[in-house]
């Protein structure tokens, strides 16, 4: 027999990830233009210049130095470009030592939480959120708890937060540019967080981590400043991704943090590497890792980003839709038209509009919409957007 809880996985696959097959299909069937796609976090801006350039120069390494393993944890050239990123942009300490290189955001959020968790262990989550968050927490044996943010303004809700840390708790997963709101945590609101998990850790004599999940860091918009979670609470273990910022998504590589702030720092990095021995995520992609070496710091391209937001937000403003304007990442979190979210999903998908039902994220009434496309697919999506509105009034 194979193992039930996989097969349950593997039969009831994302939500997100089935619209998009769908769409596919549908393209192929009536048109890729007739079909207006907003289901995919898949960046549609092309990875900067100074990406094809590493790519090229890399092609002239010997091939067992460019396609050959890496020592587990990552280069230690591409390990100490990223701690000197993070030491010239945030003021830490970072050294080689903290970093693990990974497959992406998802490799590093799974090794984390199985780096500190115990059979038995909780981990928050602040719905809306990403809903592997639960795959991986349950899948490590955990239970996921969910805290719902603060609806009039999408930022943590403390006294939610506070009432909901138990004995069991072991972690809080932050993600911030946040996914699918787009709301973007003010340094107040996570110094605020700060203090009751000091407060909580001290009460309980444990120690609670921040998982803070930030592949959107470098996607905000007018001027916002995102807060880095490490200068303001220890006990942060950081996982980063360029799959937004450089438009690599399928390349799978990112890499965790382990502060050197952090009390006993080393033990924890040291579970993070036996996690990833565990769970098979050793040896990130090595080209991969030659071109964030040589592109660590290479500028992320928001201006189209910021137009498509801009252009669906007065697109759907002047037909009457409520949505939360993001303040980064590329999503927007639109009021349904009707209590039953998936119904109104249902109802869109009849116009040939793919969103995304809240029902994903963990709470009821919105949509998601992921406006990372052309600018000609939010700009010939609008009649169908009116149609759709149409029907409800």
């Amino acid at each position: 027999m194979v193992n039930e809880k996989m097969y349950e996985l593997g039969s009831e696959p994302s939500a997100i990830r089935e619209l998009f097959a769908y769409g596919l299909t549908r393209k192929a069937e009536i048109g890729e233009d007739k079909v207006f796609d907003f289901s995919l976090g898949n960046p549609s801006i092309p990875a900067p210049a100074a990406v094809k350039e590493a790519i090229i120069e890399l092609l002239d390494e010997p091939p067992v130095a460019l396609h050959g393993y890496t020592p587990a944890q990552g280069t230690p050239g591409v390990r100490t470009a990223i701690a000197d990123s993070i030491n010239r942009r945030f003021g830490m300490n970072a050294a080689a030592a903290n970093i693990y290189m990974t497959a992406g955001a998802a490799a590093s959020l799974d090794i984390s939480i199985n780096a500190v968790a115990n059979e038995g262990d909780e981990f928050i989550v602040i719905a809306p959120y990403f809903p592997e968050y639960r795959i991986w927490i349950e899948a490590a044996g955990c239970t996921c708890i969910e805290v719902m943010a603060r609806e009039i303004d999408f930022q943590l809700d403390l006294a939610a937060i506070e009432a909901a840390v138990t004995p069991k708790t072991k972690g809080i997963i932050i993600n911030s540019p946040n996914n699918p709101v787009g709301s973007v945590y003010s340094e107040e609101n996570l110094r605020g967080l700060a203090d009751v998990l000091c407060s909580k850790q001290e009460e309980l004599g444990s120690v609670i981590y921040v998982i803070c999940d930030e592949p959107y860091r470098e996607i905000v918009y007018e001027g916002v400043e995102v807060p880095y979670i490490p200068a303001i609470y220890d006990n942060t273990i950081v996982c980063y991704s360029y799959s937004k910022s450089l438009s690599l998504p399928g390349e799978r590589i990112g890499y965790l943090y382990v502060p050197e702030r952090m009390p006993d720092w080393q033990r924890v990095y040291a579970a993070i590497c036996g996690a990833g021995r565990a769970l098979g995520f050793v040896c990130a992609p090595s080209l991969f890792q030659g071109v964030i070496e040589k592109c660590v710091d290479a500028p992320t391209d928001v201006a189209a980003y910021a137009e498509n937001r801009a252009l669906l937000c007065r697109g759907l403003s002047e037909l009457g839709y409520e949505y939360v304007e993001p303040r980064g990442a590329f999503y927007l979190w639109v009021k349904a038209l009707e209590p039953d979210e998936q119904a109104f999903a249902d109802r869109a998908k009849a116009h040939e509009l793919l969103l995304v039902p809240s029902t994903s994220f963990g709470c009821s009434g919105y949509v998601r919409i992921g406006y990372c496309v052309d600018k000609a697919t939010i700009e010939q999506s609008m009649p169908a957007f009116a149609a759709l509105m149409a029907e409800y009034r």
